[in-house]
């Protein structure tokens, strides 16, 4: 059983039990007719809570195709939570009327199974289950923000590990230029360091040289590409009319430059901070004011170049 499994256990066990300790709190559905049987009954509801708590898990997990994924972020796992307690409420209130129906009806006679004993368990349920979930939605929240947080601490000092080992000095930059196939200029394969000139090209005549290690962050703009560089210490931006796929190809012998989202491509060692803003990951850049938005897809890949290089 991993950590997943035995914290999705224990949730519902404190859910299960809390409903239950509302009940013998306050008492509904004529528990206040019993003596000591009352804690049989109890005991009973807090059963067939778990099971049907058990169920909901698999519908969920099956029908409705949203494991309990921790690793997809806070916002998946509240929202399951909310499929959860629309599927699980109406589930328990059938049960507890069930249960009412056929072992409490004998010296209640109100427990006997009807729409309005079924409303009157749904709403009771609603309420501790509205309850419950302002609970798990707060402590959720808190504990990705805090793993959020220990998880941006730690890829940040990668990274900066990992631009101080790629870093190119003085002397290793060089003068080979790199055309862009697509363009019909291939030349021999790229090498892996930053110390590298590269020109760039696109369907036009016109072209960007650049150092490798100057190159700041390519964005898709319409049919063009605008390539964010610096040249001479200062901020350069140049439009070549190419495919982001074109220019991808390009550089793919890099493993400092990824695709960070569907419109750019980032050079890592240009990267200032890796920060996480209302939910999304994004890239602060050296020399400018510019984030780039790092998309849920591109996140392993960052991590995986992050890594790689470390």
């Amino acid at each position: 059983m991993n950590q997943g499994q035995k914290e999705t256990i224990s949730t519902r066990i404190l859910s299960t039990t809390f409903v239950t300790m509302a009940l013998a709190v306050f008492k509904p559905f004529g528990l206040d007719a019993w003596q000591w049987q009352v804690y049989v009954h109890l005991a009973a509801l807090w059963v067939i809570g778990i099971l049907i708590c058990m169920l909901t898990d698999i519908i969920l997990k099956r029908l409705v195709k949203m494991p309990r994924s921790f690793d997809k972020g806070a916002e998946y796992i509240i929202r399951r939570n909310l499929w959860f307690q629309c599927i699980n409420t109406p589930l328990v209130a059938l049960g507890i009327c069930l249960y009412r129906h056929f072992a409490m009806s004998g010296r209640v006679e109100s427990n006997q199974l009807s729409v309005v004993n079924f409303l009157e368990t749904l709403a009771i349920i609603a309420f501790c289950s509205f309850a419950i979930g302002l609970y798990w939605r707060f402590k959720f929240r808190s504990k990705y923000l805090a793993m959020e947080l220990e998880e941006m601490r730690l890829l940040n000092d990668e990274l900066k590990a990992m631009q101080l080992k790629a870093s190119p000095s003085p002397s290793q930059r060089g003068d080979v230029q790199i055309h862009n196939p697509a363009a019909g200029n291939q030349t021999s394969p790229p090498l892996e360091g930053l110390g590298e000139a590269l020109t760039l090209t696109g369907t036009t005549n016109e072209s960007v040289t650049l150092q490798m290690a100057d190159l700041l962050y390519v964005e898709a703009v319409g049919n063009y590409v605008k390539v964010c560089h610096l040249r001479e210490g200062k901020v350069h931006t140049d439009m070549l009319r190419a495919t982001m796929k074109q220019t991808e190809e390009t550089l793919r012998h890099y493993p400092m430059i990824v695709r960070c989202h569907r419109a750019f491509l980032v050079n890592l060692g240009q990267v200032e901070q890796i920060v996480s803003r209302s939910g999304s990951t994004q890239l602060l850049i050296k020399h400018c004011l510019e984030s780039l938005p790092v998309s849920r897809s591109n996140m392993s890949q960052v991590k995986a170049a992050i890594n790689f290089e470390h």
